[in-house]
């Protein structure tokens, strides 16, 4: 880690805390669902009619009612139908982790990737995690998706002020803005879940899920978006950043928390590799 890079990330908290460096915010059909999440009163004709008026919500909530994961031979054709299956809580939780996709996009071609990258892994880690919260805790599946999905939420605001400063944006500079991501996107993840008044339990999730070493009493959302992670078969913007070699997995807690074996494809080996391809392709 250079010292370049710890003083960008220093300068970017600067900015987070003096309201110069604009975080992102959920966009507007987010914070409808995250209202209606947090009403007690709210039923599934209410959510129907708010998730209706976006139709690739709606289609992708149906593909996850009659994903593997649900164990369901009923076919589910209708928005209602799959808010019945899944219940209110879980597709508040889905639909905003998929609303969230519209904030991954950028004007250079080099940042778009970039964010598309990133994308595309946190849906890899969200499906594992799913499956791993379902069968290996006592935790919400959904919580565990959303927490995936934001795990990685901080890359937003580091990608946009590399964009906005033409920092490491060269040919040759792709190490290095890689480098950055990892050193800042975790402290600045943190900022804004907080900002958007997220679950008190997924604050943690951006700082704690590269600390492999970390030490609880019980299973938690950061240990299962940590084995997740893991199973992926690529490390979070490049191995170099965060894979971590298979003979060190013993030391990963997290899997003795959730009674796993530290190896990968685990869950194939626990007979749920169906379930987890399942997921994965409701995500694509």
């Amino acid at each position: 880690m250079s010292h370049t890079h710890l003083e960008i990330t220093r300068h970017l908290l600067e900015l987070v805390d003096s309201d110069e460096l604009m975080l992102p915010t959920l966009p507007e059909v987010a914070l409808r669902i995250r209202e209606a999440a947090n009403d007690p009163n709210v039923t599934s004709r209410d959510l129907t009619e708010l998730l209706g008026t976006d139709p690739a919500i709606s289609a992708w909530l149906i593909r996850i009612a009659n994903s593997p994961l649900m164990r369901s031979f009923q076919r589910i054709d209708t928005l209602s139908g799959a808010i019945s299956r899944l219940g209110i809580s879980y597709s508040c939780n889905l639909a905003t982790g998929l609303a969230m996709q519209q904030l991954f996009q950028a004007t250079s071609e080099i940042i778009d990737e970039r964010m598309r990258q990133a994308w595309q892994h946190s849906t890899e880690v969200a499906a594992i995690a799913t499956v791993l919260a379902k069968h290996y805790t006592s935790l919400k599946p959904d919580q565990a998706t959303l927490a995936a999905l934001v795990h990685a939420i901080g890359v937003l605001p580091v990608l946009a002020y590399a964009e906005e400063h033409s920092l490491f944006l060269g040919a040759d500079d792709g190490a290095q803005l890689d480098q950055l991501i990892a050193t800042a996107h975790p402290l600045l993840g943190e900022r804004i879940l907080a900002a958007w008044n997220f679950p008190e339990d997924l604050l943690p999730v951006p700082v704690e899920h590269a600390n492999v070493r970390r030490v609880v009493a019980h299973a938690d959302y950061v240990d299962v978006v940590i084995v997740a992670k893991l199973q992926c078969q690529e490390g979070c913007y490049g191995r170099s950043q965060s894979f971590l070699p298979v003979e060190e997995w013993h030391g990963v807690s997290a899997f003795h928390r959730l009674g796993l074996s530290p190896i990968p494809d685990v869950l194939e080996a626990e007979g749920l590799g169906e379930q987890m391809q399942g997921n994965l392709s409701a995500w694509q």
